[in-house]
């Protein structure tokens, strides 16, 4: 018996990176998964590969996450399919591009608070009947070192995912008498971001790794998914409100974060 087993978890960004990573480390542990996620294709890919790798139910729902009628659909259709919804990750995000702090458009901010925070908060009051249902509830969701360190010429994907960060303390504080644990992780890993940040700035991506006090950048499944299943699980029933850095120790002295920008 996985340490999940019986459970139903919906993913958000879960066809590439991080999301991919816990959600497979979700079917490894026997949860049931769905894999919510903009890239039809890459959404598509995860769920066949859940299947087939871990024997677990796994379900594609094609989402725009800063569509809130989207976003209730996705959670609709956890229930509809499995028959319930015990662990939901906020992980998505699309790339909204780097720009020094003056040069960053109000579209550009609106947008970071669309993705990170607005998606979050339909997705968890949509699931929150569900979540409360058999005391097992957990929200788990994805926020940054960025916003931690304040690295630059990302203002609006630092600014959204330290908003983000409250708002899972926030529902953490209302949601306890429910036992219901709302958690943030901050992962340093080789995200789809974070591998074209590197494509573009490979001497910074090296040096970023190097300053690691682990010497390297995390993986998506062996060292974020363990602590995501964590977080899902029984083990951590007293568990709420925290912000569990999974980065290596990155977060202690900080790590240089510096692409180039115009």
């Amino acid at each position: 018996m996985g340490a999940l087993e019986g459970r139903v978890a919906l993913v958000t960004g879960a066809g590439m990176g991080i999301g991919r990573g816990i959600a497979a480390a979700f079917a490894r542990e026997g949860a049931d998964v769905v894999v919510a996620e903009i890239d039809e294709t890459a959404g598509a890919g995860t769920a066949r590969w859940l299947r087939d790798e871990w024997g677990v139910r796994a379900h594609f729902q094609r989402t725009d996450i800063t569509d809130k009628g989207q976003v209730h659909a996705m959670v609709d259709a956890a229930v509809e399919r499995f028959g319930r919804l015990d662990i939901l990750v906020n992980n998505a995000w699309r790339s909204s591009g780097y720009a020094r702090f003056e040069n960053m458009t109000d579209e550009q901010l609106r947008g970071g608070f669309d993705m990170a925070v607005m998606a979050a908060f339909w997705a968890m009051r949509r699931a929150l009947p569900e979540l409360e249902r058999r005391g097992t509830g957990r929200v788990i969701n994805l926020c940054s070192l960025n916003g931690v360190n304040a690295h630059m010429y990302s203002v609006q994907y630092n600014a959204a995912k330290e908003a983000l960060r409250t708002l899972t303390r926030t529902a953490a504080r209302e949601w306890a008498p429910k036992q219901i644990c709302c958690n943030v992780i901050c992962p340093g890993a080789q995200s789809e971001a974070f591998r074209r940040v590197a494509e573009a700035n490979p001497q910074m991506a090296a040096a970023s790794a190097a300053a690691n006090p682990m010497g390297r950048i995390g993986d998506p499944v062996e060292d974020i998914g363990p602590v995501a299943v964590f977080l899902a699980g029984d083990a951590s029933r007293y568990v709420t409100g925290n912000t569990l850095f999974v980065d290596g120790g990155a977060h202690i002295n900080g790590v240089q974060w510096a692409p180039q920008v115009d």
